[in-house]
């Protein structure tokens, strides 16, 4: 994107607040995963009417093995069904699956439903970038080594080796559930993208949310490092 437009591409968010929509409700933490997952559909569908080339969300960081083994179990079982149940929506709507962070590291079965997602969704318009197993520290570590085992290293030879070097460069990045961080989030792809922290939990993000988000990063003007 040109320095000073205001059209955003490429969006991605950190999807946070599950847990503590649960707690409000009154609901085991589990239905609080299931209702984000209710969330992402809502966005997938609107992807192409916003006119994104790429949504990315942070689905499950490879810190998240340390939560309790019922949780890190519920949100794995989750994940099949999505991809079970997901895929033709997904090709119904020209999207493209892709996946970012370590995520052959998953448990085989689930290994093997991405692979036949990511090959079924390939020839889509608009990409849905998923991070799991992902850690940003991690890929950037990776990509070093990649681009030293090449030549030279360079901030050109190392993105091109991150898990994005197939997207188009971050625009803004949302964080839902009122907190202030990255979480090691995309933090190489973060270094000129806009920020947005809003207090709406996850579960409760609709695509209006976003549209807004969107139509305060058209009144932005990205001088990156300009005057």
């Amino acid at each position: 994107m040109n320095e000073g437009a205001s059209r955003a591409r490429h969006v991605a968010i950190i999807m946070d607040g599950n847990g503590r929509w649960a707690k409000r409700h009154h609901v085991p933490r589990a239905m609080g995963h299931r209702r984000g997952v209710e969330a992402v559909r809502k966005l997938v569908r609107s992807v192409e009417s916003m006119g994104l080339e790429c949504l990315t969300l942070y689905a499950f960081s490879s810190e998240n093995w340390k939560r309790p083994d019922e949780e890190v179990s519920d949100l794995m079982n989750l994940m099949r069904k999505f991809i079970k149940s997901d895929l033709p929506e997904f090709m119904a709507n020209d999207v493209r699956l892709k996946i970012i962070g370590d995520w052959q590291g998953l448990a085989p079965d689930i290994v093997e439903m991405l692979e036949d997602a990511l090959e079924q969704t390939a020839k889509g318009r608009h990409t849905l970038a998923v991070a799991l197993n992902y850690g940003s520290q991690q890929e950037i570590a990776r990509a070093a080594s990649k681009a030293a085992g090449k030549g030279e290293i360079t901030v050109e030879s190392i993105t091109a080796e991150l898990d994005t070097a197939a997207l188009p460069p971050l625009d803004l990045l949302i964080r839902t559930s009122g907190e202030v961080r990255l979480s090691n989030f995309l933090l190489w792809q973060c270094a000129y993208a806009e920020m947005l922290f809003v207090d709406t939990l996850w579960p409760d993000f609709e695509p209006e949310h976003l549209q807004t988000a969107l139509d305060d990063f058209a009144t932005r003007e990205r001088r990156y490092g300009g005057r």
